[in-house]
């Protein structure tokens, strides 16, 4: 687990993963509204060289981003209410060759791929920023030797 203080942390460590990310990754962001998850992506983004802004696709679910080292597609599944839903997205045509963060995912996206990084954000009980982050790996790519790599210096 990892302790977050400020905005600009949940940042760095969005682009800290994005560094041991490869095509065919996915992402699945657990939290609360306002825990973090679309300022960790943000952050994943800058770190896979997308260069157009990063927003919340709660309207559209679904957004592609091209990037100068790995494509981005940033989904929220908040909206969503079934799988038949999320199969309309076709999802699985980019998910070999992009990194693939879903927010809200958890119990809904689990069919995309037998490998997944599933990670939790919690918001402090106080009024600061303060989030602790945890990672789980699913699958053999994210066992628990290839889980990510934590530095404390990001």
């Amino acid at each position: 687990m990892v302790q977050v203080q400020t905005r600009d942390q949940m940042h760095a460590l969005g682009k800290h993963v994005a560094a041991q990310l490869m095509p065919g990754d996915l992402i699945v962001l657990v939290g609360d509204l306002g825990a973090g998850k679309t300022t960790f992506v943000q952050g994943l983004g800058v770190g896979l060289g997308v260069t157009d802004p990063i927003t919340s696709p709660t309207f559209v679910i679904a957004r592609a981003h091209q990037a100068s080292i790995l494509p981005l597609v940033h989904v929220d599944a908040y909206r969503l209410g079934s799988n038949v839903e999320l199969d309309d997205l076709d999802l699985g045509a980019d998910l070999e060759t992009s990194v693939t963060v879903v927010e809200w995912g958890q119990g809904k996206v689990e069919q995309l791929a037998e490998n997944r990084l599933v990670i939790t954000i919690l918001r402090s009980d106080s009024d600061d920023e303060t989030r602790q982050v945890s990672f789980t790996g699913v699958g053999k790519r994210w066992g628990s030797s290839q889980l990510i790599e934590l530095n404390p210096t990001w």
